[in-house]
């Protein structure tokens, strides 16, 4: 599969793979914004890349969970009626109603595109956060080419951390690019555990998926990230790995495989 990736800032990448266009978990709101609930309070620090009218048509927004902000912002919810599908956990596809599909662990739907390609979204295991305290429900994706369910797929991590489900993931398909989800998110008021992957844990993926490239997302643009690219870097430079890291330059297509 041809992939290319565009970063537009925090979660949200669009993934272009054979002429599908895919958009991870939409945030487009301005550096600066906050967001306030019962317990704590969200902050933006990076504005997006891109603004949402400049991705013009996407065939699917691919939506690890809907219930927190720096995955789904204000102006990321807005622009979901202009994506063909939106996919989600189900628990989310009930609180965003028409349009939106739920997708259980392991759950698949195909996707066409004009020029014959079709492709497989496959929703994967995903915890967000430790045992016990788990800010989910979550999913990730498995992106695979319907006429070679085998072959080179694409992961999506969304907000998990590192455990057994990720693991089940790397046995079931044989992956050539990672979006993972990293910054060790913590949010002081919920506990002292990380929500999304360390640098330790991407070392840990890597190793495991051994033919991917590992392309960081979620690691910068909010407040509650405790790690971030130095961080990242240094874990993996540490593990002997810092080739298979890609950084994707804000706003620009990169082709990864």
């Amino acid at each position: 599969m041809r992939v290319t990736g565009t970063y537009v800032g925090g979660p949200t990448a669009l993934i272009e793979i054979g002429g599908l266009r895919l958009l991870t978990d939409p945030t487009f709101d301005p550096a600066g914004s906050s967001y306030e609930t019962t317990v704590y309070t969200l902050r933006k620090t990076i504005g997006p890349a891109l603004a949402a009218d400049a991705l013009e048509q996407i065939d699917a927004v691919i939506l690890s969970h809907d219930h927190h902000f720096d995955n789904l912002d204000r102006a990321g919810r807005a622009m979901l009626s202009r994506a063909r599908r939106v996919f989600v956990p189900p628990a989310g596809a009930e609180r965003l109603g028409a349009g939106a599909f739920g997708l259980s662990p392991w759950q698949g739907i195909d996707l066409g595109s004009t020029n014959g390609t079709r492709l497989r979204v496959t929703a994967t295991p995903a915890r967000h956060g430790p045992p016990g305290g788990d800010r989910g429900p979550v999913t990730g994706f498995l992106i695979t080419d319907v006429s070679d369910a085998r072959g080179p797929a694409v992961y999506v991590s969304g907000d998990t951390v590192w455990y057994e489900g990720v693991e089940e993931i790397a046995r079931r398909a044989d992956i050539r690019v990672v979006f993972a989800f990293m910054g060790a998110a913590r949010v002081r008021e919920v506990g002292p555990a990380h929500l999304t992957l360390t640098g330790a844990e991407g070392v840990l993926l890597a190793r495991v998926m051994p033919q991917a490239l590992i392309v960081p997302l979620h690691y910068e643009g909010w407040a509650h990230f405790s790690e971030g690219r130095p961080e990242i870097e240094r874990a993996f430079a540490e593990a002997g790995l810092r080739e298979r890291l890609r950084w994707l330059a804000p706003g620009e297509p990169t082709m990864l495989a």
